[in-house]
């Protein structure tokens, strides 16, 4: 039988094979034990900042007041509705006619005006014309305009929640002939629309989970 005679460099070779694959096995093992040490709430609250949940919650839009006597007096204008839908919501000032952006709510007896939603007041003013008036800002760019106030019980800057006693109604030189009453508007993204198509009715807002 013929005896094979390794190569001088082959058993060199073999133990430096030998060697690095010791070395790297304990490269690895060292690195899974470095692994294993990060904390738990470092990746936790890593995926926990980028996959907030987005919660809609649901909000009814409640009357401008609380007052069970009180009632829609005068519509808003609408482009697409009847003749004699139109006419009743014109309003008639300094032989000038003008179209209603709101809608009126009258009383025989002063009424407490309230937020329809929660929000922040961005505006209050005094107009010899239209009467003391308070705008406020909600969520999903709705905007609540209150006027012909006798009263007024916030300032510019505050923070309403819903149903919040804004102020009381009153009269104004332009609409004299509803006596006591609340002229109300509502703008979504600047645009005026009648509020009796989302009063008491449900607001779907957006909100991310802190």
């Amino acid at each position: 039988m013929r005896r094979l005679k390794l190569r001088s460099y082959v058993i060199p070779v073999l133990i430096l094979f030998l060697l690095f694959g010791v070395y790297a096995t304990y490269a690895i093992i060292e690195s899974n034990k470095r692994l294993s040490k990060v904390p738990d709430h470092h990746v936790n609250d890593t995926i926990t900042r980028k996959e907030l949940p987005v919660i809609n919650e649901l909000e009814v839009i409640i009357n401008p007041y609380t007052q069970a006597d009180v009632v829609a007096s005068k519509g808003f204008y609408d482009y697409k509705g009847s003749e004699e839908d139109q006419e009743k919501s014109i309003t008639r000032y300094e032989d000038t006619y003008l179209q209603n952006t709101g809608v009126d709510f009258t009383s025989d007896t002063t009424f407490d005006v309230i937020s329809i939603l929660s929000g922040e007041v961005i505006d209050v003013k005094d107009d010899e014309t239209l009467g003391k008036t308070i705008i406020v800002q909600h969520k999903n760019n709705y905007v609540s305009t209150y006027q012909s106030l006798s009263e007024v019980s916030v300032k510019k800057g505050d923070k309403v929640s819903q149903g919040k006693v804004l102020g009381k109604s009153g009269t104004n030189q332009m609409e004299k002939e509803l006596g006591n009453h609340l002229h109300f508007e509502l703008s979504i993204n600047n645009q005026k629309v009648n509020p009796l198509e989302y009063l008491n009715k449900n607001l779907t807002v957006s909100t991310k989970e802190e």
